[in-house]
């Protein structure tokens, strides 16, 4: 099993095990420190929801940082039970796993949230599924975080503010609201 680092908040430094699944890609540390940088290193307060949690680098790192709540959601069963055993391992009691399809997760969500990380698999038009429904878990002047595998400018009604390129990955925060 490989492993990798939360690079920031209370849990720094430690290591957590990533599950053996094709496809699966956490986001490297250089990523990771740039979102966050971009984000502010103190998430207190902050609600996030982590799509396609493949290995929960970016929740993990949002709740070693203080964030208040952080949903992980996964439907592969081997990522999903090494998540859920990573979140006991940190003992944090502001992480919750969910196992199921993202896409029906945020149709039926009650929940909005501050923040919201999409780092779903590649070359399987997801980000066109999520457009029309990302923004309906979104407080008001929430943000999403999209990796993908070509710049991604707007998702539904938000646009990109920040964005950036690390190998064949493409990153970007976007945010909706006023223009």
């Amino acid at each position: 099993m490989s492993q990798l680092r939360i690079i920031g908040g209370q849990w720094r430094s430690r290591r957590l095990g990533v599950a053996e699944v094709p496809g699966l890609r956490p986001t490297p540390d250089r990523v990771r420190e740039t979102l966050f940088n971009w984000l502010g290193q103190d998430m207190e307060g902050w609600s996030c929801l982590d799509l396609f949690a493949g290995s929960g680098a970016l929740g993990f790192e949002a709740a070693s940082r203080g964030a208040e709540q952080v949903c992980f959601v996964e439907q592969n069963a081997t990522a999903f039970a090494v998540l859920q055993q990573n979140a006991r391992l940190l003992g944090g009691s502001a992480m919750q796993c969910q196992r199921g399809d993202a896409l029906r997760f945020i149709e039926n969500s009650p929940r909005r949230y501050d923040l919201v990380f999409v780092d779903p698999p590649f070359r399987q038009q997801w980000l066109e599924k999520l457009a029309p429904v990302i923004e309906r878990v979104l407080n008001d002047e929430g943000l999403v975080y999209v990796e993908a595998e070509a710049p991604v400018t707007s998702l539904g009604g938000l646009r990109a503010i920040k964005a950036g390129k690390a190998g064949q990955v493409y990153y970007q925060l976007l945010q909706g609201g006023a223009a």
